[in-house]
């Protein structure tokens, strides 16, 4: 019985010095860091931004040249829907994609 005891204060010991331990590191540790957001300084993104934050996340770049202003538009509507893009940003995409595409 004298056995039993010693055991449980032993291991009733080491779980408190594993708590209080836990405690002290946790107490000392850092918040995490935020990620950097894009330009707080009330900066638009541009199209070309938005593309690159928003389209790149699913596939490979795609350059404007690749088709003509009216297929971008085309493929802009189908995206944008699957991409879940605010009217805004999607105009803005579209617009960079139609400047340089291949006409």
């Amino acid at each position: 019985m004298k056995t039993r005891k010693i055991i449980w204060w032993s291991t009733s010991t080491l779980v408190g010095v594993c708590l209080i331990g836990l405690g002290l590191t946790l107490a000392q540790a850092q918040p995490p860091e935020k990620k950097a957001e894009p330009r707080k300084t009330g900066h638009k993104l541009t199209g070309a931004e938005l593309y690159q934050i928003n389209c790149n996340r699913c596939h490979a770049e795609r350059y404007p040249t690749e088709w003509t202003s009216a297929q971008w538009k085309t493929l802009m509507v189908h995206m944008r829907v699957r991409a879940n893009l605010p009217a805004a940003q999607a105009r803005e995409i579209l617009k960079y994609l139609q400047e340089d595409s291949g006409n």
